[in-house]
């Protein structure tokens, strides 16, 4: 999926929602454990009653791999469901995976031969050996850690060196000669308020995956504010918030209720360029 597509569908939709499928079995309407497969029928029908309000999803692949071969077996599903049935929709596995050359080349076969994801979350630590791999697939997007928004994040992430320059923005710095915003996006956490200026000084035209928003307390108007662009710019994410809505036999129909909220709140914070 091109920048141009993510682009003409956030103006389609009047939205930059992407819905998490952070799906835990143990946390799912207890009615659908009578199901042979109960975290792809809970994902078939939360994407079911979202898709119109949003333009991409994000299996996090933690939840499915926690499940052994049941759990891959649901991600795949759910994604081949996604491709056929909602083709305008991103698709973004966030695995965080980042490793030795030889060992990235095999995540990024996984995900974007073998699933033929759109997207995947990668960790920077290990540089550019270990990112690059995950560049060499047209057409795809690799979503770099930046400033997360967990609580953790200033442990290595705001740390300064000599010239007092975060890590942060080293990492967003350096990555940035490694690839374009044609295929580099970084995850900003939501909770980060006025550090998305920061942000914007090193990655002015990126698309920037933003998790955070509602369940850990990120303000979505605040993102907004600091950090879109004229063409948005900002794929704001929301699991928890909108898939677990409910854990009784409607939590499809508050589940888009949910995101249909999001998606109205998104319409008017869109920039007059993507306004309908």
């Amino acid at each position: 999926m091109t920048r141009q597509q993510i682009i003409e569908n956030i103006r389609k939709k009047q939205s930059f929602l992407c819905v998490g499928l952070d799906t835990d079995i143990k946390k799912i309407p207890s009615h659908l454990l009578q199901c042979d497969d109960p975290v792809f029928e809970f994902n078939k029908a939360i994407i079911d009653a979202t898709a119109e309000y949003c333009i991409a999803y994000k299996p996090n692949i933690a939840f499915y791999e926690s499940n052994g071969i049941c759990g891959w077996q649901a991600l795949e599903k759910t994604i081949k469901y996604i491709q056929q049935n909602y083709p305008d929709q991103l698709i973004i596995a966030d695995a965080k995976r980042g490793d030795i050359g030889n060992t990235s080349a095999m995540y990024a076969r996984t995900f974007f031969e073998h699933l033929n994801v759109d997207a995947v979350t990668v960790a920077p630590y290990m540089g550019e050996d270990s990112v690059s791999p995950f560049l060499g697939y047209a057409g795809k997007w690799v979503i770099l850690l930046a400033l997360t928004s967990n609580k953790g994040s200033k442990d290595f992430q705001l740390i300064t060196n000599a010239e007092g320059t975060p890590l942060y923005k080293t990492v967003i710095c350096k990555s940035s000669e490694w690839a374009n915003d044609d295929e580099l996006m970084y995850v900003v956490g939501a909770t980060q308020g006025e550090l998305f200026k920061e942000i914007r000084s090193e990655a002015p035209n990126h698309f920037l995956l933003v998790p955070g928003v509602g369940a850990q307390g990120g303000s979505l108007e605040e993102v907004c504010k600091y950090g879109m662009t004229e063409d948005c710019g900002l794929i704001v994410n929301s699991s928890r918030g909108i898939i677990y809505a409910s854990q009784d036999t409607d939590f499809a129909r508050v589940a888009a209720h949910k995101a249909q909220e999001l998606q109205q709140q998104m319409a008017k914070l869109l920039p007059a360029g993507l306004k309908k």
